[in-house]
């Protein structure tokens, strides 16, 4: 399969229509057309499990969704694919992004007009929604224990949940976390399995887990000594090809200051730092942010977040504060009982519980993050 292989899926209820399509498609091979759907109702299911480039929709598509209906709920779902209108000259229809349509194809049609219009749309796309609209969110902590996986794997999963494509990754890449977390098979695909010469979006689809929470994971090896398999120069293009792909990129960091977890953090437009009422992370904390000042990193990449902020264990808010030199950005108070019970069923607690605290505090660091990113407006930050 070529690295820039285009995977369409197609919405055609004609099936003369539909085979017309498929012949065109069989004498090439820059797109692979991954299914063929004749009922609107079965596609949004269909574009969560494929992840097509492209979706080509009939918009005089009958059934209990219509053709440019189903084009709405597309665009309304936020799962980032541009779509190709299919339509007649009786029927014209114009090319509309702020409605989903990012092309159209009026029949009759040649493969050269098939193949050059789904590669035109696929790259005004990826123009469009490139680095400019995302994010890289680093979930760092100076010391171990204080609930840095599971903030990061439920915070990706709330980033989900704002309508951002979202992708997670274990950026602990000896151990694991998220592997052990999410009770990950060993024979996983992992971030070793993408090539090593080059990095292309075709490749991604092989390789990431796909969590039932709805977002996608990027899972780090699956046994301790492969992590040095994984260069700072893998890190830079993985990196850049998934700023094409998703709105917002978590990084679930392990704790040492690594070449590896700097080309991290080098690259992350904020770095969301744990802390937590305990002396020895407070001291940590502190020498962590001596080294970032060395480095160059301004203040204002990294956000400090208190874990278990309702249980100070005799360490007076204010000392903290100090002790940072300013006011921490994000609280998340405790609940031990649903933090166990959902990580042992490797699920996340914003899902099993939205309502309780300690999931509407992580809901609210993400609307937060997008806010400070100008990606969500600050009154819906607040508003959890």
């Amino acid at each position: 399969m070529a690295s820039d292989q285009t995977r369409l899926l197609l919405v055609e209820d004609v099936p003369q229509v539909a085979q017309y399509i498929r012949g065109l498609l069989n004498s090439q091979n820059s797109v692979k057309l991954l299914d063929t759907l004749s009922d609107g109702a079965k596609v949004l299911p269909q574009i969560q499990q494929l992840r097509p480039d492209v979706v080509l929709v009939d918009a005089l598509l009958q059934g209990r969704v219509k053709g440019l209906a189903l084009v709405e709920q597309i665009a309304a779902a936020g799962y980032g694919v541009p779509v190709i209108v299919l339509t007649v000259p009786q029927n014209p229809v114009e090319v509309d992004p702020a409605k989903g349509i990012h092309g159209v194809l009026a029949m009759p049609f040649s493969g050269y007009d098939l193949m050059n219009r789904i590669a035109l749309v696929r790259k005004d796309y990826a123009e469009m929604s490139t680095t400019g609209s995302s994010r890289i969110f680093s979930v760092f902590a100076p010391k171990g224990g204080v609930g840095k996986t599971t903030i990061a794997f439920n915070l990706a999963v709330a980033l989900g949940q704002a309508d951002q494509r979202t992708v997670l990754i274990d950026g602990s890449l000896q151990f694991g976390d998220l592997r052990s977390l999410l009770k990950v098979p060993l024979d996983a695909p992992s971030i070793l399995d993408l090539p090593t010469d080059r990095v292309a979006e075709s490749d991604l689809q092989d390789v990431l887990w796909r969590d039932p929470s709805g977002i996608d994971i990027l899972l780090a090896p699956p046994r301790v000594e492969m992590a040095e398999m994984v260069t700072a120069r893998d890190i830079d293009k993985i990196l850049s090809l998934l700023r094409r792909v998703y709105g917002a990129i978590v990084i679930d960091m392990s704790s040492a200051l690594s070449d590896i977890n700097l080309s991290f953090l080098d690259l992350s437009d904020t770095i969301v730092e744990i802390v937590t009422y305990d002396s020895t992370t407070i001291h940590n904390t502190i020498a962590v942010a001596d080294a970032f000042r060395m480095i160059g990193y301004p203040a204002s990449k990294v956000r400090y977040l208190i874990n278990r902020a309702d249980s100070p264990g005799g360490i007076a808010p204010g000392a903290l504060e100090q002790a940072l030199g300013r006011v921490p950005e994000h609280r998340v108070v405790s609940d031990g009982l649903l933090v166990v019970q959902s990580n042992n069923e490797g699920v996340p607690f914003v899902l099993a519980n939205p309502s309780a605290p300690i999931s509407v505090d992580i809901q609210r660091v993400a609307a937060e993050l997008l806010a400070a990113h100008g990606i969500l407006r600050p009154a819906a930050a607040g508003r959890r």
